[in-house]
């Protein structure tokens, strides 16, 4: 199976919000009272920057479908006005 730029950037938001909530998980609970000062404070900074980036390629992934979707609404009209014009110009002309 080819790996595209769309499954690769669903995977890797995918992946990045599975880790922040386990990342959110393990902080509520586990490791809640093991974690103080510098280490509390780069603990959530990780998992921010994990859900930041989930949200990043979120939006760029919705930036993306919403353009295919465009040059593809684009290229059916296009093809339909040629199948149209095709249809046209195969008809015999009428002598009026």
């Amino acid at each position: 199976m080819s790996v595209t730029s769309k499954t690769w950037r669903r995977r890797f938001g995918g992946v990045c919000l599975a880790l922040a909530i386990g990342m959110l998980l393990a902080g509520e609970t586990v490791l809640k009272t093991k974690l103080t000062g510098g280490w509390l404070l780069c603990y959530w900074l990780g998992c921010f920057v994990l859900t930041a980036l989930a949200a990043g390629a979120a939006l760029i992934d919705a930036a993306r479908v919403s353009q295919e979707s465009r040059a593809e609404r684009r290229a059916l009209i296009e093809n339909t006005l040629q199948e149209i014009e095709r249809e046209k110009n195969s008809r015999p002309k009428s002598k009026d």
